[in-house]
């Protein structure tokens, strides 16, 4: 009698415990990866409201500021692109959910939108268009209308949450650094790219580095945005660090020892990350430099990820795997 008390014991237990991750994965599930799969193509991932006046009304309770899409639906393919990429990537998602009350105008229907498209002026069957407005209804910041800028965007967001006396997430402030940057790339080579990879991603204007071999030598590849900086500069930096042996790069870009050569990325790339429980996060480029350096140099990199990141640290081990070789928009909802 005994033993089957055991047996039947063991295998309620057994079911409990299953029980409890289910419902921890769809806890967990219910904040990453998940969209409103109903949503139209052309708005993309976010949750929208679809009535001025409870944005309004959501607005003056969280003390927030109405993130305001005009949009064409069904729309051409501006409309889709615009979906499809900006209004899709992960982390524009949270930001748009969590600090803005997202609401969605189409600028092609009759009633309520009609009214709203009158009171701001806008045009109808017209591409797509991102206002930012505060409890009243009045524009924080200028009206973008650029839809082919992601970065514009992601300005606008900043801008619009630092008028608002509202801290600017460090994840949406990197994400908006990386959409703004006109990039170049080069090659640094030294004695330990580990510690190269440490020392460049904390220069002004890198956005992302990466651990490989060029010209028989361990090279750090530097991707940088040359509207803030310069391959010159980074280099000098770098040489203090004794992290610049040699430069290679095209011809044209200044401080070059040699032409950049066929390329390797090694298996160990972002060390520190790579040995760390964060590495099963999906990160934009920068955010891995960034998380990299910070663990290299024993501080904490949690300030430069979002809360949903953060929360994948929370799934089984066994549904985890390495991320750092992933972009983070190409894996997010899968």
């Amino acid at each position: 009698m005994f033993p089957l008390l055991s047996i039947l014991f063991n295998i309620m237990k057994a079911i409990f415990h299953f029980l409890l991750v289910f419902v921890s994965l769809h806890s967990i599930n219910a904040q990453i990866g998940t969209y409103p799969t109903s949503n139209p193509v052309e708005l993309g991932k976010v949750t929208w409201l679809r009535d001025y006046d409870q944005a309004i009304v959501k607005s003056k309770a969280q003390k927030l500021p109405i993130l305001i899409l005009f949009q064409e639906v069904p729309g051409c393919s501006n409309c889709t692109a615009f979906g499809n990429d900006i209004l899709s990537h992960p982390l524009f998602v949270e930001a748009a959910e969590t600090c803005f009350v997202p609401l969605c105008i189409y600028n092609n229907n009759n009633g309520k939108d009609a009214e709203i498209l009158k009171k701001y002026g806008e045009p109808s069957w017209n591409n797509p268009v991102v206002r930012i407005v505060n409890v009243e209804g009045k524009d924080i910041v200028p009206r973008q209308g650029d839809f082919r800028s992601r970065g514009k965007t992601l300005k606008s967001m900043t801008d619009a949450l630092q008028k608002s006396n509202i801290d600017v997430p460090v994840y949406l402030d990197l994400l908006s650094q990386e959409w703004s940057a006109e990039t170049e790339e080069a090659y640094l080579s030294m004695y330990c790219f580990w510690t190269g990879e440490k020392e460049i991603a904390g220069i002004d204007g890198v956005i992302g580095t990466e651990a490989g071999y060029m010209h028989g030598h361990e090279v750090v590849k530097v991707v940088f945005d040359k509207s803030r900086t310069n391959l010159d500069d980074i280099a000098s930096k770098a040489q203090k660090a004794k992290c610049a042996d040699q430069v290679y790069g095209g011809v044209t870009q200044g401080k070059v020892d040699k032409v950049v050569g066929t390329y390797h990325k090694d298996r160990e790339d972002k060390y520190y990350l790579y040995k760390s429980k964060y590495k099963v996060i999906p990160m934009t480029q920068r955010q891995k430099a960034m998380v990299n350096r910070t663990l290299a140099l024993g501080q904490d990199p949690t300030k430069y990820l979002s809360p949903r990141q953060l929360a994948i640290l929370s799934m089984p081990v066994n549904r985890l795997k390495d991320q750092r070789g992933e972009d983070i928009a190409s894996v997010w909802y899968k």
